[in-house]
């Protein structure tokens, strides 16, 4: 049989993760039965929430030692017998990292044929619709409002505080380091960004926004999330998407303060969400990033690596906050 190469999660971390923590493995390529697809994994995304799958049960099941590591993943359609799907079709599911997978057909829809094809696991992928929804379904922005978005560099920050843009807001945007926040200013049009590398939060909060936040999205949690409890403006709106801060290595010792007093004072909204909660308003969303990104409103940024070897590595280093807009490796 053709091998598979798979990547396994030897060991669960208990501090900061590793590549140690993972093995190189083969199999036997599996065979598809009737109503199951054979998917050849082209591209695998990288999440911070695959880390958070390390740790316990979150929206999906909680990942175990010795599983192949799990993570979403374009793939191509090699057979599907018994089923509406061809050979070549694009899909995005749930593989793993591995080189080929097999799963039910019934669960696949067909994606359509863009190029680049990457744009299907960024802007049109679950980080474009995590930013849309999020920001607009959770957050409701106004024009001429404040809305500040934590993690501003990555996958869905960049998209969330573009998006914010096109809507007449204010954009602050909170990332690590002077360069990313030139890059944010400078090439995405946010008006504003926030180094919480270089500490201080609230005297920095106090230099770039004098009228406060009114729509704050999170992608933190921690430290960043206090800091941006304290600046909200009465009625102010929070998008809790993620918490990265908290997922790798020892957890918090205590929770943000201003927790509930000020979310009484100040009748603040506070909603999470993971993106599949607006599946009925997909279509829509799709054909909105589409439009501006074909108008040029909308700036893609992806850093693909490439090897399913290095897969290890770019997890640890997204951690790290290595990558602008969406991190992918390429498989095939």
């Amino acid at each position: 049989m053709p091998a598979n190469r798979q990547i396994v999660l030897d060991q669960l971390p208990q501090g900061p993760l590793s590549p140690e923590h993972f093995r190189v493995t083969e199999a036997d390529r599996p065979a598809p039965g009737e109503g199951e697809a054979l998917l050849k994994i082209r591209y695998v995304s990288l999440d911070a929430a695959n880390r958070a799958w390390m740790q316990g049960a979150t929206y999906r099941s909680a990942l175990s030692a010795g599983q192949v590591m799990a993570g979403g993943a374009l793939a191509e359609v090699v057979e599907a017998p018994g089923s509406d799907l061809k050979p070549g079709d694009l899909v995005f599911a749930d593989t793993g990292w591995q080189e080929y997978a097999v799963l039910p057909a019934k669960r696949l829809a067909k994606l359509p044929a863009l190029e680049p094809m990457t744009h299907l696991l960024s802007v049109y992928g679950v980080a474009g619709l995590t930013a849309y929804f999020g920001l607009l379904e959770c957050g409701q922005p106004k024009p001429g409002e404040t809305v500040v978005v934590s993690a501003a560099a990555g996958s869905v920050g960049s998209i969330v505080g573009q998006i914010a843009k096109l809507k007449g807001c204010r954009v602050v945007g909170i990332a690590g380091g002077e360069a990313k926040g030139r890059w944010l200013t400078d090439e995405l049009g946010f008006d504003a960004a926030v180094d919480y590398k270089a500490g201080n939060l609230r005297q920095q909060f106090k230099e770039v926004l004098p009228n406060g936040i009114d729509v704050y999205f999170d992608n933190v949690g921690g430290d960043i999330f206090e800091a941006c409890l304290f600046a909200m403006n009465t009625h102010g709106r929070i998008a809790c998407c993620g918490a990265v801060s908290q997922y790798d290595g020892v957890p918090p010792q205590h929770g943000p303060r201003g927790v509930p007093g000020l979310i009484v004072t100040k009748r603040l909204t506070l909603r999470g969400f993971i993106v599949s909660d607006f599946d009925a308003q997909r279509d829509q969303a799709l054909k909105d990033l589409q439009q501006w990104v074909a108008e040029g409103k909308l700036k893609v940024q992806e850093d693909v690596l490439e090897g399913l070897e290095t897969l290890p590595q770019a997890l640890v280093g997204l951690l790290h906050g290595e990558n602008r807009g969406k991190r992918m490796v390429k498989v095939a």
